[in-house]
């Protein structure tokens, strides 16, 4: 998602180093990248298939659909269920392959289940079952909605809010650990279009990174992986040296104290 220009739009300011970081990425062992044909719209695509093609075979890239993008860089919900099959198609096409790993349904303002989820589900299980994904993820979503949903169909990961400011996801969170679905918090570090940033900016945040002699980020990044098993890290970045600091995490380990701290922020 940081990869294209500002607001996740048009190309990025760099395109050297955006590819330079997909790159390293793959070198250093990341084999999942989350993508989105409408981060651009269409640019995050181009840039990995540009830098990664022909891919690892280890590489699991993981899309969503559900989403349209406005001329203002606006989030606008699909209306058609039948778009969403198209979205899967033009991911396929853009990124060169004939199967993603897990696509994402992506729900915009949708407080419960209702028809049209289920029509969208319907057109997900088919896409699936024709062997264009390899399993359905959804984001966005309340816990109705994936209760619901797994009445129909397995679930391989969920993609919500979640950060040691934002919990509002922990109950989601709960019910994916419990049934050993992966959860992919996104805005691990608070959101991007948020400034000030109330996640890397809290005071107990710095000051633990300066006692640790580690970084806001890495703390903030650290806290999140040992929050349960089955949470998956997608912080984006747009340079080489912010994917090494991140990548660093999963050698980093809080006491027990120190996470209590943390956890008691949102508190």
């Amino acid at each position: 998602m940081q990869l294209p220009g500002p607001g996740v739009l048009g190309p990025p300011r760099d395109r050297e180093q955006a590819l330079a970081v997909l790159r390293r990425a793959v070198e250093l062992g990341v084999d999942h990248i989350d993508t989105a044909q409408f981060y651009g719209p269409d640019v995050a695509n181009e840039l990995i298939r540009e830098a990664l093609f022909p891919y690892p075979a280890n590489l699991a890239l993981v899309s969503k659909v559900g989403a349209r993008r406005d001329d203002s860089g606006g989030w606008l919900p699909l209306e058609d269920p039948a778009d969403l099959r198209r979205d899967i198609e033009a991911n396929l096409q853009t990124l060169g392959v004939d199967q993603l790993a897990a696509v994402n349904l992506r729900l915009i303002d949708s407080d419960e289940p209702d028809q049209r989820f289920d029509d969208q589900l319907s057109v997900m299980i088919e896409a699936r079952d024709e062997g264009l994904i390899g399993g359905i993820g959804l984001s966005e979503i309340k816990l109705a909605h994936l209760l619901h949903a797994l009445e129909r169909t397995d679930i391989v990961c969920v993609q919500n809010a979640f950060n040691l400011i934002d919990r509002s996801s922990a109950a989601v969170l709960d019910e994916c650990t419990a049934r050993g679905i992966a959860f992919v918090p996104f805005f691990p570090l608070g959101s991007a279009f948020v400034q000030p940033n109330p996640v890397l900016g809290n005071d107990l945040v710095q000051r633990i990174a300066t006692q640790l002699r580690y970084t806001a980020p890495q703390i903030v990044l650290a806290w999140t992986l040992s929050v349960a098993p089955n949470v998956v890290l997608i912080p984006g970045t747009s340079s080489v040296q912010h994917l090494e600091e991140n990548l660093a995490v999963a050698d980093i380990e809080l006491d027990d104290d120190t996470r209590a701290k943390l956890t008691a922020i949102a508190a």
